[in-house]
């Protein structure tokens, strides 16, 4: 099943069925007004949406509208957890190595994971605001799933079954601000701002046979400014699968129903050609975020030549399934300046 939440004035929005061509859309009131409602009681309310669900696709459903993107807000516009993991270690060496670092074997066992602002999270269509571009805006193209209730301790295999659904991300990272931050030995604050989600959230049985043991094997599509940057499949390549992350997180405490778990970075490995002083390494499915792309040029050429984001640039993340139909609706964003202190002051008279 399909679900997301629509605008209507309030800060949580209003819960949506949404077909699985993404064409229309149903409120889903007479169950639930807010998705968070039905975390906290899938066993209860999902039975019921998935009947919605399915009248909807055969057409059957009353009051059915057409679904726009553009009324979405995150599906949780509000979480009670974020949590970012780095799962695709491939991301980790190569920043690392553009920097001359070496990755640590407990990186290769142990998940990074960080904790994020879940307080304002934002719609696929939401502009990233930016107050300095010298901050270093990057976008970062993520699969993340959000959970039922996960008691303390649960094992890896058995975290699998507290998932609920899944959605896209775009991680906006400040990178120039990163290293100071982590500098201070304390994870990030300032240089990740508000997070954006996909418009439509899926249950695991959506994806069918792409959705193996806690991972999903699709491409990620990442187009930055109409030129598609990245094709990275999200499967093969995940060192550590949902249930591990989900695991890692509870290892000392609970994680409850509405908690957001994200993939980090979805990141394949390059193609070295040649011997020697004539090697030569190619990526081939391109990349999900800048500072992957301005690594790989570290490396290659001894210094980085693509610059970040900038004002009136859009970044547009998809992932589609195996008939080319795209599952989780776009996530597309333009970068602005913030408001002018005079255009959102009250007026006076």
């Amino acid at each position: 099943m399909k679900l997301a939440t629509y605008k209507d004035g309030s800060r949580d929005g209003q819960l949506v069925v949404v077909s699985r061509d993404l064409s229309q859309a149903v409120y889903a009131s007479r169950i639930a007004n807010r998705l968070q409602q039905v975390l906290d009681d899938w066993n209860y309310l999902s039975p019921q949406l998935q009947d919605v669900y399915e009248r909807l696709n055969a057409g059957r459903a009353r009051h059915a509208f057409p679904f726009d993107p553009l009324q979405c807000m995150a599906p949780l516009p509000r979480a009670y957890q974020w949590a970012d993991g780095s799962a695709y270690i491939n991301h980790v060496e190569l920043v690392r190595k553009a920097r001359g670092a070496e990755v640590p074997e407990s990186f290769y066992t142990d998940p990074l994971m960080y904790q994020g602002g879940s307080d304002d999270l934002q719609g696929a269509c939401d502009p990233i605001v930016c107050a300095n571009l010298d901050w270093g805006l990057d976008f970062e193209a993520e699969v993340a799933v959000i959970t039922g209730d996960i008691p303390q301790g649960c094992a890896a295999d058995r975290a699998l079954d507290g998932i609920r659904l899944i959605v896209l991300v775009n991680d906006v990272s400040l990178r120039n601000l990163i290293p100071s931050e982590l500098a201070k030995g304390f994870g990030f604050v300032q240089s990740k701002p508000a997070t954006a989600f996909s418009p439509v959230a899926v249950t695991p049985d959506e994806l069918g046979d792409a959705w193996i043991k806690g991972r999903v094997h699709l491409p990620l599509a990442s187009t930055w400014n109409g030129r598609k940057v990245g094709l990275c499949d999200a499967g093969p390549e995940m060192t550590f699968h949902f249930g591990q992350l989900i695991a890692h997180l509870a290892k000392t405490r609970n994680v409850r129903a509405g908690s957001i778990i994200g993939s980090g970075t979805v990141s394949n490995q390059g193609v070295t050609k040649g011997t020697g002083d004539k090697a030569r390494t190619d990526w081939p499915k391109g990349y999900s975020c800048i500072a992957e792309k301005r690594a790989t040029e570290t490396i290659m050429d001894g210094q980085p030549s693509t610059a970040f984001m900038q004002y009136g640039d859009t970044i547009r993340i998809e992932m589609k399934n195996a008939e080319g139909q795209s599952i989780f609706g776009e996530i597309e964003q333009e970068v602005v300046a913030p408001l002018t202190p005079s255009s959102t002051a009250p007026q006076t008279s």
